[in-house]
């Protein structure tokens, strides 16, 4: 009987979450960022081979919520705890005392699924500091998400703890989410890589319209800000901010869809947005039931 099931990754913001989901599926689904809390909601990846299906969720960094779109953001990555059959609790290698996860996570209990403590960044640290580790988590294992470094190994243990199961997804998938999602996911990266500051966690992306029967490719999309500034930094002189965030979109974006985009992109005022509840449903957000 093979083995299949769900894998979710968590830890702090900026531990490298997406940049190992990515490494171990072979595919750049979860954008990357130095800019903490880059990630809002799980990305879901799926690596498979002959004896195994392993689904990853990529999670939302474990923080202290301060507004509504933060509680989003925790929900979501106890969602992804609750369904998991294996966790990695993925530490920073120069972190020299991670939070056990039940406190960093703000769970009630213990997980019920087998957590793998993960120091990520292996290739940064020197011999001595590595000894230093591995004397005081004995059962961690070290991984490099850059370049890979003990990622076989991680898979190795994650795959003995799974359940013998069919596979759950056909074997060819590498996602469960739609190409909008990324489109949209696509989107927000380039604006993370452009602008400073505050102005990038102001902002939201709604893909409005996606006609693939038109050649090039039709995307409307929608950046949605909190304030009437924002919206001024995030268009530019004359549109040449939006203009460039778009150039430098499509490439992103066009070799996911393997066709030609035309991005027709749009910046409305939707204010407070991070701190609405109803404002986040609109944008498709889930909050825990006693915020909504």
């Amino acid at each position: 009987m093979p083995r299949a099931g769900f894998v979710t990754i968590v830890g702090r913001p900026n531990a490298g979450k997406s940049t190992l989901l990515n490494r171990l599926v072979g595919e750049r689904l979860a954008i990357v960022s130095p800019k903490p809390q880059s990630t809002r909601d799980r990305v879901v990846g799926i690596l498979t081979d002959d004896a195994s299906q392993i689904v990853l969720f990529d999670t939302p960094g474990l923080l202290e919520p301060r507004y509504a779109l933060h509680r989003a953001m925790l929900h979501a990555a106890h969602q992804a705890i609750a369904e998991a059959d294996v966790i990695v609790h993925l530490v920073d290698a120069h972190d020299d005392r991670p939070t056990e996860l039940v406190v960093l996570a703000q769970l009630p209990a213990v997980p019920k699924a087998p957590v793998l403590l993960v120091l990520n960044k292996a290739d940064s640290i020197d011999a001595e500091r590595r000894a230093v580790l591995q004397a005081r988590h004995p059962g961690a294992l070290f991984v490099a998400g850059l370049d890979g470094q003990g990622v076989a190994t991680l898979l190795d243990a994650v795959r003995a703890r799974l359940p013998e199961s069919p596979f759950l997804y056909d074997p060819d998938d590498v996602s469960t989410q739609q190409v909008r999602f990324f489109v949209s996911e696509f989107l927000r990266e380039t604006v993370l890589e452009q602008l400073e500051d505050e102005v990038p966690y102001g902002v939201a992306v709604v893909i409005d319209e996606f006609r693939e029967s038109k050649d090039p490719v039709y995307i409307r999309a929608v950046l949605h800000v909190e304030r009437e500034s924002q919206k001024r930094i995030l268009i530019g002189a004359a549109g040449a901010r939006i203009k460039a965030i778009g150039q430098v979109a499509r490439t992103k974006i066009e070799p996911l869809i393997g066709r030609p985009v035309f991005l027709d992109l749009w910046v409305k005022v939707l204010p407070n947005w991070r701190k609405s509840a109803s404002a986040l449903s609109r944008l498709g957000y889930t909050l825990p039931n006693e915020s909504r």
